[in-house]
Order: structure tokens, then sequence, then C-alpha cells
């Protein structure tokens, strides 16, 4: 092991104590887009014993400017996301253990998968997600560290229950350009820019270093950088970190229909839909689909659809969740 990490451990602030240390810890990591591909990169190379990835998506040519795992074999083959990272990642070390989940993350997938974990990293473009991996970590006593980029800006911070405020109390003062969806672009020195900050606390987590978090932003185009303190920044009121917590957003459940951020393209959920049924369906209707072992793609009145087990299809093409609801009642009645 020495050999593989010496570099990191001749680093003053981790050395061998700290890389063994790293050696034992399992992370989650939320998203396996621009920033989660980035991230689990940094931390298989970085020697992490597991790391368990989730993302909902599949790999398209868009995606390839600036989420650096993927290939343009994959697009062609519109591979999950979580596939073609887990083997890309398997590639670059070989003893890591890696859980892979092509799938939402809610509620019940994070009691299941999360509950152990030692960090958890937000890679999303989702705010209701973020809300969500804030409660479950606060109710676990799970660190957890938040990083948002769009166009060349890039935000980060780390949450650590028991020691800060948590993400719901911080938000009233967190820059505009967090708060709305993907829309208008992204630059790769933005990505790189929030995954290192992101990675920088999170070897400070995993190496049990004690710390006091800050939020850091800035635009990387402009060349603007700030940061600033926010431990005073307590709710009393707060449902998630304040001495009454009630954990709101744990107890929500999926809707049926959901827009996805900047994607024009709706998710629709209906776990009765097997993707048996589903081809039986398609061939007896002379639709044709494409297959591989993990998806149904197909064209459907001028909309691509992609299904995936589960009962869970991304609608191309559309924003709203009625037109999603008229047109699966034109697919299936």
């Amino acid at each position: 092991m020495n050999e593989r990490y010496s570099r990191q451990i001749l680093f003053k602030n981790i050395g061998v104590e700290g890389q063994e240390k790293i050696s034992q810890k399992h992370v989650l990591i939320i998203g396996m887009g621009a920033l989660g591909t980035h991230l689990a990169d940094g931390l298989v190379r970085a020697g992490v014993r597991k790391l368990t990835i989730v993302d909902r998506d599949y790999i398209e040519f868009s995606n390839l400017q600036r989420q650096t795992m993927y290939t343009e074999n994959d697009a062609k083959e519109a591979l999950p996301k979580v596939i073609a990272a887990k083997e890309r990642l398997t590639e670059i070390r070989s003893d890591i253990e890696i859980d892979a989940y092509i799938d939402q993350v809610n509620p019940p997938f994070l009691e299941e998968h999360a509950q152990h974990v030692d960090l958890i990293l937000d890679a999303t473009d989702n705010f209701d997600t973020r809300l969500l991996v804030n409660d479950f970590a606060y109710k676990y006593n799970i660190p957890w560290i938040y990083g948002g980029v769009v166009q060349s800006t890039y935000i980060e911070a780390a949450f650590i229950p028991g020691q800060t405020p948590c993400f719901n109390c911080v938000m009233p003062q967190l820059p505009v350009i967090n708060m709305t969806c993907d829309t208008v672009g992204v630059i790769q020195p933005a990505v790189t820019m929030t995954t290192s900050l992101q990675l920088r606390d999170a070897l400070k987590i995993l190496t049990d270093t004690p710390f006091t978090p800050k939020l850091t932003y800035g635009d990387i185009w402009e060349g603007t950088h700030y940061t600033f303190g926010f431990s005073r920044m307590f709710d009393s009121t707060c449902t998630t970190c304040g001495p009454n917590p009630t954990y709101p957003h744990l107890h929500q459940t999926d809707q049926q229909y959901a827009t996805l951020c900047g994607r024009d393209t709706v998710q629709y959920s209906n776990e009765n839909i097997t993707q048996e049924m589903l081809k039986q369906y398609l061939d007896a209707h002379h639709i044709h689909y494409h297959a591989n072992p993990y998806m149904l793609r197909f064209e459907f009145n001028g909309h691509r659809i992609v299904s995936f087990s589960g009962g869970r299809m991304l609608i191309h093409g559309m924003t709203k969740p009625t037109e999603a609801i008229k047109l699966m009642n034109q697919l299936l009645g």
C-alpha cells in the first residue's frame, strides 16, 4: 500500500496513520455526472475501501464535454452512468469495492444503503435531493459535503452533524446561482474547482482531521473566489438540526411524475410495469425498441422514452407532468 499511496503518505497532514484511516472508509456518492465522476475517480485513487454510487440516468453525447470518465462508445450504447463508472473505477484500482445502483434516491434507498457509510458526497443537480440528504445525514450523524456548479460558478460546503449548522440553516445565505436548475451550460474548470474543494474536505473528514467547515463559492471565468464561515448560523427552529428535529423530507413520498431540472425530461414511475410487460406491449403494437441489460429505448409520438427496471421511465422532449400523463395514457391506455 505504501508504494501506491506514497506521495499522499508523504503529505504531512495525512501520513501513514491518515492513509490507514482512508483505507477503512466507505463513501456514498449521489449522482455520477460531472461532479460524481470526478469525485469517484479522486476517492478511488486516494485509497478508500468502498464506494456506493447511485444515479438514475444514462450517458448521452452531451455529457462527454465534462463527465471525463465516459467515452463515445458509452454514449452510443446509452449505458447507465453507474455501470460505466464502476467498470472504469475497477480498472483504476482492482481492489476497490463498489456497489452501483441505477436508482432514484429517496428515503427508502437511503435507509437501506446509507445508514453505515462514513461520508455522503452530493453530486446532484437536484435541490430536493439535497434537502433529503441533509435530513438523513443529520438523523444518522453522517457528515455530507455539498457541491454545486452552473455556467462558470462553483459552490461547496461540508456539513457535520453535531458541529455545524445544517444545509437548511445556511440555505437563506446561499448565492442565488445555486437556486436555479442547470439550464445555462457549464464549463469543465468550474466542475473541477467544485470537486477539488469537495475532495479536500472529504480527505479531512476521512482522516479524522479537525477543521472548521466554510462555504466557498466563486466564478472561475471571472476569477472571483469567496469563503466565509457559517458556524454561527444555527436556526433554533430548524426542523433538521434544531432541538426538536422532525426531518420532514424523510417523510415525503415519491411522486409518480417528476420534472428533471434542465433536461426537458419528465420521469414517470410505476412499479407495476415490468420490462418484460413493456417488451410484450411494444412487440404487440409493432413499436421498435433498443434494449440492453439495463434499459429499453423507444420512440412514441415524437418523444424518446427510456425505461429502467422497477417501472421508472424518462420521457424526453417535455417539461410538464401533465404532458407526460397524457402521453402515458396514449401509450398504455
